[in-house]
This record gives C-alpha cells, structure tokens and sequence, in this order.
C-alpha cells in the first residue's frame, strides 16, 4: 500500500494532516504521487502547488518536501504543506 502524509504547519506547529492511501499498484510511483498530492490538495481546499527545483530534489533525496507561498498563487494562510511517504 502506497502511503503519503500531508501536514499543514504554522508557526512551528501542526494544525491539520492527512493522510493518503493508494491501493492501485497499476500506477507508477510518479502517478502515485501526484494523486496522492491531488488528494490532500482537495482535502486542504487548496489550490494545486508548483514544484520547482528545490521540491523537486528534496522528494528524489529524502521522500519527503514542503510547499510554502511562493508555490501556491493564491494566498496561503499556513507556513507550509509537507508531503512524505510514509510507506511504499
């Protein structure tokens, strides 16, 4: 079962997460991934975040990146949204 965690944080502290389960192991792990993204986003009521460079890089390394403002374009009212795999 594939796993992912998204964490809303402000001000250094949690304020809601889900957490995401993907059955369908016709899927490749980068489908997987953007569903389950997909998913949280629609849970938050946000809008879809953009990944740039550093997301990018820090999801290949550690499984694991966070979405600040300047991935949203609408206003967000948090810090950040974390997304990691918890269980692949």
């Amino acid at each position: 079962m594939f796993r992912m965690w998204g964490k809303l944080i402000k001000n250094n502290r949690l304020t809601d997460d889900t957490t995401i389960h993907i059955g369908d192991y016709s899927l490749s792990r980068t489908q997987m991934v953007f569903q389950a993204l997909d998913e949280i986003c629609y849970y938050f009521d946000l809008g879809k975040p953009i990944w740039l460079d550093s997301n990018v890089r820090d999801f290949q390394l550690h499984a694991k990146t966070r979405f600040c403002q300047d991935n949203f374009i609408e206003q967000i009212e948090f810090d950040f949204l974390e997304i990691q795999i918890i269980e692949e």
